[in-house]
């Protein structure tokens, strides 16, 4: 299919932009560059302060929802307006049994942008709330819907299975990020999943250029939200390992959230506070330096006690294809993009001795640095290009609208 000939996709988000989603930014560009016209619809504003460089340069048009003062009359009154244009829409309201009430509205009033702009397939990013605006709007405005689940929206403590079900069914096509969660869709959710697919996120490569960690200082570098999946307090007392056995090192976390005065505590009770240092949220250019210059990046991710877990984290990817040897736990996907002795070191969740062995070993073999930052690169090239991974989900985008399935089928 010619770009030309590509229809027009709206990509629904729950927030646009936010600083940690750096894989949407990063597909969206991917299809522009390839002719795509893209759409973005937010269900919420934005709350982060700081943003990806990469913002500006998405051509795509930004169009928040309506999320806050929905009164019943205005609530009704807009049904009405949008069912003489939307026949699906009352069809669509009589299956919603578990639906947020702002879900509904905001997928009435996304059906209609989708009519007036000539949008011809919507693709959802989680398969939360924003699936379930775009099942809702697809069904009303009768087109076709994906989306893509990662991780909190598959394993998390607020997914209902039969919501997840339903979202699956109804869409042409349901992308997640690993095959760890590919293989967990299809067993848990049997033909509901027929349509899964797995796509890796990916990286435009050539903003991330490779270099050698032979020669780097000791610093060990951990980026991601201060929160309990990120395992970061498994890394303060790795650390401790470390000091007590004499290594020379630093350790920068770059991240934001709730756990951060625990964090600080943790650090300050082991004595860490001239080695550890908490750098708060950093916009990506800071970001990526950090990342070209550390001897090791640490991704001590774990299973949180309510289930949440991470997918695959696209800094992982980033820390790998800039050529810093990295320390991963085996959460989810994860070893399918750090293979142990290969491309990385793979350690067991929650063994901050086991954590710090495979650091000290990094941190004192610059020849094994090498090694694996090598290998590491390679597999990013061959796996992980956003270019060559943001066309097979377009080909899904394309089959989608070609065929219009399953937008017929029973169980929407």
């Amino acid at each position: 299919m010619q770009p030309s000939d590509r229809p027009a996709v709206g990509y629904v988000v729950k927030r646009y932009p936010r600083y940690s989603e750096t894989f949407i930014v990063n597909e969206i560009l991917a299809h522009e560059e390839a002719g795509v016209a893209v759409e973005v619809f937010a269900l919420r504003p934005p709350c982060d302060t700081h943003f990806q460089g990469e913002i500006a340069r998405v051509r795509a048009p930004v169009t928040y929802l309506p999320s806050e003062g929905i009164r019943t009359t205005d609530f009704w009154t807009m049904l009405q307006q949008a069912a003489r244009r939307s026949p699906g829409l009352w069809p669509a309201l009589a299956e919603v049994d578990h639906e947020d009430v702002r879900d509904v509205w905001q997928a009435a009033v996304l059906a209609q942008h989708v009519l007036d702009r000539g949008i011809r397939h919507l693709h959802a990013h989680f398969a939360s709330a924003p699936a379930s605006v775009a099942r809702l709007a697809a069904r009303m405005a009768a087109i076709t819907y994906s989306f893509t689940a990662h991780a909190k929206d598959i394993y998390g403590p607020d997914v209902l299975a039969a919501d997840l079900r339903q979202k699956l069914e109804a869409a042409s096509a349901a992308i997640t990020v690993s095959d760890y969660n590919l293989q967990f869709l299809r067993s848990t959710y049997g033909a509901a999943a027929a349509t899964a697919r797995r796509v890796y996120n990916g990286l435009p490569l050539q903003e991330f250029p490779y270099t050698s960690p032979g020669v780097r200082q000791p610093v060990i570098l951990a980026v991601g939200r201060l929160v309990e999946k990120k395992g970061f307090a498994d890394l303060v007392d790795a650390c401790a390992v470390l000091a007590r056995a004499g290594r020379d090192f630093s350790c920068d976390i770059i991240g934001a959230g709730p756990l951060e005065a625990h964090l600080r505590e943790r650090i300050a009770s082991a004595g860490l506070s001239g080695r550890v240092h908490l750098l708060g949220p950093r916009p990506r250019t800071d970001v990526t330096r950090h990342l070209q210059e550390a001897a090791v990046f640490a991704a001590p991710c774990v299973v949180s006690a309510d289930g949440d877990r991470d997918g695959l984290p696209t800094v992982l990817l980033e820390a790998m294809a800039v050529g810093t040897p990295t320390v991963a736990t085996d959460v989810t996907g994860i070893p399918e993009l750090v293979r142990h002795g290969s491309t990385g070191l793979i350690v067991g969740q929650h063994d901050p001795v086991q954590l710090a062995s495979a650091l000290d070993q990094l941190l004192g073999d610059a020849e094994l640095r090498v090694s694996l930052a090598t290998a590491a690169r390679a597999l990013i090239e061959d796996r992980f290009d956003v270019r060559r991974n943001a066309r097979e989900v377009r080909d899904l985008f394309d089959c989608a609208v070609a065929t219009g399935a399953p937008l017929m089928k029973k169980a929407i």
